[in-house]
């Protein structure tokens, strides 16, 4: 039987019986969207409209020089939400699981399992990354510091996301259901730019004939309308982030709070995604600060998304755990130097391996292609089934009808290093390596990226079965985080683990095997589809939050039930329970 639970233990569960006052604290909103490049019209591109986005950037500061750690979406989230590079700590394949949120791989029906399956390597397992000890997903550090953080909705971490990391997770998740006074750090995800969207059937509202096509594709029909679907779901992701901003005008947070605007990584057509040129890293980011400070200014400094999570450590004045590989734009940590160089990688795409490396700077781009002897271009499966430019330029290249830039992606071997000016070549189509008047800033570059791999580390060259083998002690399945210890004392129970590296979170029950739930409205995008386990508008029942345990005694009344989760994160999780008698 569900219920609803006291006001005082709502309270209880949701602040972790933390005290402190956080008025000082400010909010922060991350406003993240999927698969594009600066294609805005805050960024000069003149083509699409976006009111909305261009509006925040009037009143914020737009960031020229963004770029991620990946030109695909799970590497480059993993990164953002660990603060260091998905090579560093074992992230940097795509996929390690298929599974979908609140939905186990196993429990999909076997015609969707063998086709997902067919995006992964044969033998391969199933994994969730293994973090280093003592790396966790930055929310967990807010959540501690006494923030109310919420995640609508999406995940794709890498890894399962423990209890601990999110007060709500899911297409109902929202800072409005925070207790009075308490800050909040919220994220939504708006997904109409991801690359599985480029099958949408709607009419477009952006001109085949008005759009640029770059000079590494052909320019033909389909290819135009394929650029057009993209620009036209940015138009409608516009029209969403202008839902979310009137809603936190309405709540009357838009001015008191830090608003992030930012892509998961670049576009998201062939030869954009997936890849470390700039077409495939640089990204659209927008801050604006409370009270519009520092309205309509450009940051021209290099920023990596591995700096994301420094950068909202730093403005709730939580200190900046040393393992994170990012530094901070912003706050009392804000970094005293700005960045030289910023960093990409590329290691397997669903079932096929590669390892690529880049490293920028204000105007030069450097690639290492650890295996040369592979073209650039990977004949993955998802992509000639989701987007019908694929399919021509595969039938062109066939026919023997490609131009040379586009003809060059499927060249093998390809060169062993690459060097692009940036500034002269936006399209990075003229490799300079091998010319001798570059062979000075080829040096230079190739030693930088040296030293930064040597501090940082790099899984890459560990064969990715190994890699998993040794995280499970070379058993056939992970490792299981051991059973959450409960024991009563005078002034209530307290809880342990051994597992090192393992979190807690708990749950208080007044009934035996009922989870407690709480009633609240879908989040819906300007009327768009944004789940498909709930309609938007419709109620859900959503479980009360997991309480992170910190070492208290958590007081229990008569015949309450403690449910105690312990995750190391990589390990499967355990449970234990307690009834107080």
């Amino acid at each position: 039987m569900k219920y609803l639970l006291p006001v005082w233990l709502l309270l209880f569960l949701y602040t972790g019986g933390n005290a402190q006052s956080h008025s000082d604290r400010p909010n922060i909103i991350w406003i993240t969207c999927e698969d594009i490049s600066p294609y805005l019209g805050c960024y000069g591109d003149s083509t699409v409209q976006t009111p909305h986005i261009d509006q925040l950037a009037h009143e914020g500061v737009r960031y020229a020089n963004a770029f991620t750690t990946a030109g695909v979406c799970a590497p480059s989230r993993a990164a953002i939400i660990t603060g260091m590079h998905q090579q560093s700590v074992g992230a940097h394949h795509m996929r390690t699981r298929l599974e979908l949120p609140g939905m186990k791989f196993s429990d999909l029906p076997e015609a969707v399992r063998n086709s997902l399956s067919k995006a992964f390597p044969p033998g391969l397992p199933f994994y969730s990354v293994v973090l280093p000890l003592g790396v966790l997903p930055y929310p967990e550090y807010l959540r501690r510091a006494g923030y109310y953080a919420t995640n609508n909705e999406k995940t794709d971490y890498q890894f399962e996301t423990p209890v601990t990391t999110w007060d709500e997770l899911g297409p109902a998740a929202s800072y409005r259901n925070r207790p009075a006074g308490k800050p909040f750090f919220a994220v939504f995800n708006l997904m109409v730019t991801h690359e599985s969207q480029l099958a949408r059937k709607e009419p477009l509202e952006v001109s085949p004939d008005s759009v640029s096509v770059p000079p590494y594709y052909p320019d033909t029909r389909t290819v135009r309308n394929d650029i057009a679907r993209v620009l036209t779901n940015i138009r409608i992701m516009d029209r969403q982030v202008g839902e979310i901003v009137r809603q936190l005008k309405a709540d009357g947070v838009y001015e008191n709070s830090y608003i992030f605007f930012y892509s998961d990584h670049g576009g998201p057509l062939p030869w954009q995604k997936r890849a470390v040129l700039d077409r495939g890293t640089h990204i659209p980011l927008i801050i604006r600060k409370p009270g519009g400070r520092d309205g309509g200014t450009v940051d021209q400094q290099l920023v990596s998304s591995v700096d994301f999570a420094p950068t909202v450590l730093s403005l709730a004045g939580i200190p900046i755990p040393s393992q994170m590989q990012g530094q901070a734009l912003l706050g009392r940590q804000r970094a005293s130097k700005p960045r030289t160089y910023v960093f990409a990688a590329a290691d397997r795409m669903d079932e096929h391996y590669d390892r690529v490396r880049s490293m920028r700077d204000k105007r030069y781009l450097y690639i290492r292609n650890f295996r040369p002897a592979l073209p650039r271009y990977m004949d993955i499966a998802y992509r000639i089934s989701n987007i019908p430019m694929m399919r021509e330029i595969l039938q062109l290249r066939d026919s023997g009808k490609l131009g040379p830039y586009t003809a060059a992606w499927f060249e093998a071997p390809k060169p062993a290093e690459e060097l692009y000016d940036a500034e002269k070549d936006p399209h990075q189509l003229h490799n300079l390596a091998a010319d001798p008047a570059y062979a000075t800033k080829l040096r230079d570059m190739r030693a930088a990226y040296d030293a930064w791999e040597k501090k940082t580390g790099d899984l890459g060259a560990i064969p990715e079965q190994d890699m998993v083998s040794s995280w499970w002690h070379g058993k056939l399945e992970p490792p299981k985080t051991e059973d959450p210890l409960i024991v009563q004392t005078a002034d209530g129970v307290r809880v342990s683990c051994k597992t090192p590296g393992a979190t807690i979170g708990y749950r208080i029950m007044r009934q035996a095997d009922s989870v407690p739930v709480v009633k609240r409205p879908v989040f819906s995008y300007d009327g768009a589809f944004v789940s498909g386990r709930a309609r938007p508008g419709a109620m859900m029942d959503v479980p009360v939050p997991w309480a992170i345990y910190k070492g208290e005694s958590v007081r229990l009344r008569k015949g309450e039930k403690i449910v105690v989760r312990a995750q190391r994160i990589g390990y499967t999780h355990a449970e234990s329970a307690f009834i107080q008698p």
